[in-house]
């Protein structure tokens, strides 16, 4: 492994490290279906942490998707470079993104919603991160107005925050195949994978428990170790089945694919896990971005990457 640091816009830094060893979570499994990409999240907030030592957010997300799509590396970009995330570079869907942070607080991310069918003519789900990120809306007004043409897309689910040192941290839901209205989520820990929020499959559940004992340990854990414990949940590859939850959403349609979905790491020949991603923000508003990619679409070839800065409000 070789460690690399340098310092990046708006004076955060960047360390990278590039390990040839795959993950825990290579495992064999059959062709990837035709169904949209899966992601899954966990994440835990709290506005105003009682001790100095406690993150105001913790998440943990994996992104899955076939190893061909073109994508970048988590970078920044925007106006005077303040949003970081990586990119999706597929042509038509180019700019959109699945999970980013801005240097003035704004936060969103985005998971696909199981369905059998996808509509090819819906529009790229992968801008409604991206408009949120570069908007001046807030995240319930934007959430609101997404709402309002969610009918133009496939199934989604979109967590949008307005993070604040000052103001406090608000962090709101909307899913297309749920209720007509966003909602204002209260401090707690929340699991989202490709059904509504809080929806118990049994791999959320799974996951969601190894997450909190993660969690659990923050205070007393020095960071990096923190981000170990939280990447090494990402990477459990254990089939949490049966779950007659999935195969009921995804009817017969899901069927041969079950073993695939039922883990929290997906790992199939040309489809699966190519990202986790780690973001914490302790009391002051200092950030930790962690992403660790797959490259040259090799599951044995990942690269690390970490970048730091403070919120501007």
């Amino acid at each position: 492994m070789s460690l690399v640091e340098q310092h990046v816009p708006g004076g955060a830094t960047l360390r990278r490290a590039l390990c040839l060893r795959a993950p825990d979570c290579v495992t064999p499994c059959e062709q990837s279906s035709s169904q949209g990409p899966m992601c899954i999240i966990f994440f835990k907030f709290d506005p105003r942490p009682v001790s100095k030592n406690a993150y105001r957010l913790i998440l943990a997300a994996n992104r899955d998707e076939f190893y061909h799509r073109p994508s970048k590396l988590a970078d920044f970009w925007g106006n005077n470079n303040e949003v970081l995330s990586g990119l999706d570079m597929e042509e038509g869907k180019e700019g959109g993104t699945w999970l980013g942070i801005s240097t003035r607080g704004k936060l969103a991310a985005l998971t696909n919603y199981l369905q059998p069918r996808q509509d090819r003519d819906a529009r790229g789900r992968g801008e409604l991160v991206t408009h949120f990120l570069t908007t001046d809306m807030d995240s319930l007004s934007y959430l609101k107005k997404v709402s309002a043409e969610g009918h133009l897309y496939n199934g989604f689910n979109l967590i949008a925050a307005d993070l604040s040192t000052e103001k406090g941290d608000v962090v709101c839901y909307y899913g297309n195949r749920g209720e007509p209205e966003p909602v204002v989520l209260a401090p707690g820990t929340y699991g989202l994978s490709n059904a509504l929020l809080e929806t118990p499959w049994r791999k959320l559940c799974f996951g969601k428990q190894l997450f909190l004992e993660a969690v659990g340990q923050s205070q007393e854990l020095p960071k990096d170790a923190l981000i170990t414990q939280l990447l090494h949940v990402l990477s459990n590859d254990e089939a949490q089945l049966p779950d007659p939850a999935i195969e009921d959403q995804g009817r017969e349609y899901v069927q041969p694919f079950l073993s695939k979905y039922a883990a929290v790491c997906v790992r199939c020949p040309g489809y699966g896990t190519r990202t986790n991603t780690v973001i914490l923000v302790d009391a002051d508003g200092h950030v930790t971005f962690t992403e660790r990619s797959m490259l040259d679409k090799d599951p044995s070839c990942w690269e690390t990457s970490t970048h730091e800065f403070k919120l501007q409000s």
